[in-house]
């Protein structure tokens, strides 16, 4: 968040993993959430978005994010794959699909195919969808922050207050420390 003293970690979650199908795209559910609340909000908000054609399997994505992550790209890989979902349509159950975006936001195309191939990174994902059922995550989005968990979409206002009032909290507990001596003196 600019000006504010804030890191945001992206953490993988699925909707849908193995063995829950995936949503049929022409099915009632879909078609209608889309129609009366994702596409008027994206308008909304300003944010373009098209209905995507396709509702893959995103576990390799996933994976894929883990080594985007290793290299220092993990923002330009999201911000990649979310346009090419939500935008262009693309599917991202595709391994030849997702080689070319990984490639366009910098990654090594071959080192990145190795790696979502031999699943390399099947642990670690596995590792954070158990961390988002310890967490009881059951949507997206879902923000943590500090120990406040916040689900759903909240105005950039709202999300301002929560973090001043956490960066606040943070600062008036250190400040809130007592004196102390230590072998250096008080």
């Amino acid at each position: 968040m600019k000006g504010k003293d804030v890191e945001v970690e992206w953490k993988p979650f699925e909707l849908r993993p193995e063995p829950v199908p995936p949503l049929d795209p022409s099915g009632d559910y879909i078609q209608n959430a889309w129609k009366h609340s994702v596409k008027p909000l994206s308008e909304k908000l300003g944010v373009p978005m098209n209905f995507p054609p396709v509702q893959p399997r995103t576990h390799l994505a996933f994976e894929g994010f883990q080594y985007a992550k290793e290299q220092g790209k993990a923002n330009e890989y999201n911000h990649r794959m979310l346009v090419a979902f939500f935008v262009e349509g693309q599917d991202l159950g595709d391994v030849d699909v997702l080689v070319r975006l990984a490639e366009e936001v910098g990654l090594d195309a071959d080192g990145y195919r190795e790696a979502v191939e031999s699943r390399r990174y099947k642990d670690t994902h596995k590792a954070a969808l158990n961390e988002a059922a310890a967490k009881d995550i059951r949507a997206v989005p879902t923000f943590f922050i500090g120990d406040r968990k916040l689900q759903g979409l909240y105005p950039a206002d709202r999300l301002t207050q929560i973090i001043d009032a956490e960066l606040e909290k943070q600062g008036t507990a250190e400040s809130e420390e007592g004196l102390s001596c230590d072998i250096d003196g008080c």
